[in-house]
C-alpha cells in the first residue's frame, strides 16, 4: 500500500494529499472554516468505507458468477457524545435471488476496511526531522 501524506495546501485549512504519484485535497466546509475545495477527512473515511465494500461486493459476485450490475453504498458518519456511527445504506442492483443479496451483505461486513473499523486500531505517532 503506498502511503499517504498531507501537508498545508491554500486557504485555511485545506490540505495537499499524496499517495504515490496521486495528488488530490481534503478541507473542511465554509461553515467550520475552510473552503469547501475538497471532502472532509470524516467523508474521505466514509468514502474508504463506501469504496471497499462496493469493491468487495463486485469481486465476490464475479468470483461467484453472480448477476450483480452495481452496488450503489452511501456512508453517514454522525458523531453523537464522543461515539462515531458510520451508517452504511447498501443498494444491490441485479436479478438477484434472496440467498445471494443476504450473501452480499454478510460479505459487506468482510471488506477490509469494515474490519480494521470495526476492530482494534492503532495509531504510533513519532516526530520525524
Amino acid at each position: 500500500m503506498r502511503k499517504v501524506e498531507s501537508q498545508f495546501g491554500e486557504g485555511p485549512l485545506q490540505q495537499k494529499l499524496t499517495a504515490g504519484e496521486l495528488e488530490f485535497l481534503s478541507d473542511a466546509e465554509v461553515s467550520k472554516g475552510g473552503s469547501n475545495t475538497g471532502p472532509s477527512p470524516h467523508e474521505y473515511l466514509g468514502a474508504a468505507l463506501a469504496a471497499c465494500t462496493s469493491m468487495t461486493l463486485k469481486m465476490y459476485a464475479g468470483r461467484k458468477a453472480m448477476p450483480l450490475e452495481n452496488a450503489i453504498v452511501t456512508v453517514d458518519i454522525e458523531r453523537v457524545d464522543d461515539i462515531e456511527t458510520l451508517s452504511r445504506d447498501i443498494q444491490l442492483i441485479g436479478n438477484l435471488s434472496v440467498e445471494e443479496k443476504e450473501r452480499l451483505i454478510e460479505i459487506a461486513n468482510k471488506c477490509p476496511i469494515h474490519k480494521a473499523l470495526a476492530g482494534q486500531i492503532q495509531i504510533k505517532t513519532q516526530l520525524v526531522s
